[in-house]
């Protein structure tokens, strides 16, 4: 597994496609974000901007990046290769998955951090922590699910659309209106209970069992995007 993730490393920082979209646009974004954060504190509050953050390095820097990958890698049948070995299929799954992980946590620490240092530290850090991790949970589960329908790298650009634009829109959505209104429907969507702990462990002034219900629906996604993934994913080129 470490012998996979330490090639796939090398991979990602020699193709140029990959850098742009899962470091040069998260990052570019989210220091938008955080060298405006006065304007879209206003706006909504530092909780909003931590989430908004959160969610474009996953959506770009994680998600679109592991969907790339996985459809690459079984476009020049690397995976149907990789299962000829001793290495499982987890074991597979996790060592191409792995370096895209770490990076992009890597880049929401940066830039959290950085947010903490010119605007106000999170109230909670390990309910931030929490909330991240089970964010980036659901974003693999749904890379793995959108690979099984991707064709190649090339489709992954189109494929990847409607989940990127919608949790970063939901996220925007809860993040500036919060949850009064539609409550329900704004916890159920796919991001829309993350959002919000990520804006109640940012801002503080709730109740930590009430905030820590929130992961339900998140965890839910994670149920859901693993059987989807399960159901979907293939090892070999569609025909």
């Amino acid at each position: 597994m470490l012998a996979i993730a330490r090639s796939e490393l090398i991979q990602i920082f020699r193709n140029r496609l990959v850098l742009v979209t899962g470091l040069v646009i998260p990052v570019a974004v989210s220091a938008y974000f955080v060298y405006q954060h006065e304007v879209f504190a206003d706006l909504a509050s530092l909780g909003y901007i931590a989430a908004i953050v959160l969610f474009t390095v996953m959506a770009f820097g994680l998600y679109t990046t592991a969907v790339t990958t996985l459809a690459s890698r079984r476009q020049n049948l690397f995976l149907k290769r990789l299962r000829s070995t001793a290495a499982g299929d987890a074991g597979i799954i996790t060592g191409l998955v792995l370096p895209i992980v770490a990076i992009a946590l890597v880049q929401m620490v940066v830039i959290l951090i950085v947010l903490g240092v010119v605007a106000t530290e999170p109230a909670d850090v390990p309910l931030l922590a929490v909330a991240i991790l089970a964010m980036i949970a659901m974003m693999v589960g749904l890379a793995l699910a959108t690979a099984g329908l991707t064709n190649s790298p090339e489709h992954a650009q189109v494929t990847t659309l409607p989940v990127s634009l919608s949790v970063i829109a939901v996220a925007s959505w809860v993040g500036i209106t919060g949850t009064e209104d539609l409550t329900l429907l704004k916890r159920l969507l796919p991001g829309g209970s993350a959002t919000e702990l990520v804006v109640n462990a940012w801002n503080g002034g709730v109740p930590l069992t009430e905030s820590l219900l929130l992961l339900a629906p998140t965890l839910a996604w994670v149920v859901v995007a693993a059987a989807l993934a399960a159901k979907m994913f293939r090892w070999e080129p569609r025909r």
